[in-house]
């Protein structure tokens, strides 16, 4: 699974959704477009404050689908709107969390199997819900993460053949029963994603387009069977458009 754009780091060509370019026009594009999702954000700044205190939000999809833009967009919002708002990434997030990242995202691990995978993600998940998710959401803070278990069930369960079941079971044993309110699913075309990836490839990125489009399919497939608590944009469009996609369908969810 590809590193997460850092709260607080500049945009790469993956998170502004607009391609590489080597012209030196791309932070100046980010920004731009960073400056329109704020506004779009605030027109929704009374649904923010009402709607998303104690509540667990991921943000989640392919490699390559845009999502560290509006991961940045709705984090701005709600902290705009007075929510305390706590960011999480995966895997890492923890010290811990982030010695367990460096092994994963290893290039020269290329052996390591995915039910390997699927256990290390696991046990940064376990130090990151005991040590930031969970003491966050009992002060009735927002917490937005930037992947999560639905990453794992499409990763190492669809894609890497771990039966769900067990993904299951083991993510109950690391979230202790605490599941997210809402996982939003940035669903993307595999040419269109190749195309906002950055040239240097962590180890996940490397597998091929077949590995990638059963990453696809089980983020779908996890949507249709649980579809109260999944939200799919259309993220191959403007980023202004997502936004205005995921505003509306988590107001739609989190208001239920």
């Amino acid at each position: 699974m590809t590193p997460s754009v850092a709260a607080g780091s500049s945009a790469d060509c993956r998170s502004t959704g607009t391609g590489c370019d080597t012209t030196g026009t791309v932070d100046q594009r980010s920004m731009q477009i960073r400056a329109r999702l704020d506004s779009i954000a605030m027109r929704d700044h009374a649904a923010w404050s009402s709607l998303l205190s104690g509540r667990f939000v991921v943000f989640d999809g392919p490699d390559g689908s845009g999502k560290s833009t509006q991961f940045r967009a709705l984090a701005d919002a709600a902290r705009a709107s007075g929510i305390e708002t706590v960011e999480v990434r995966e895997p890492g997030g923890t010290p811990i969390g982030e010695r367990i990242r460096d092994v994963l995202l290893d290039p020269a691990l290329g052996e390591m199997v995915s039910r390997c995978e699927m256990l290390l993600y696991m046990a940064s998940r376990a130090q990151l819900m005991a040590e930031r998710v969970q003491p966050a959401l009992t002060r009735g803070a927002f917490v937005l993460a930037d992947r999560f278990i639905s990453s794992t069930l499409a990763y190492q369960g669809s894609a890497g053949g771990v039966p769900e079941d067990q993904i299951r079971t083991v993510g109950g044993i690391a979230l202790g029963g605490r599941w997210p309110d809402l996982v939003v699913i940035f669903d993307v075309d595999w040419k269109t994603a190749q195309s906002r990836m950055k040239p240097t490839l962590d180890r996940v990125e490397r597998k091929g387009e077949a590995y990638h489009a059963r990453v696809r399919a089980g983020y779908l497939d996890q949507a249709r069977h649980d579809p109260a608590r999944y939200l799919v944009v259309d993220s191959s469009q403007t980023p202004e458009l997502v936004f205005e996609q995921v505003s509306r369908g988590m107001r739609e969810r989190l208001a239920r």
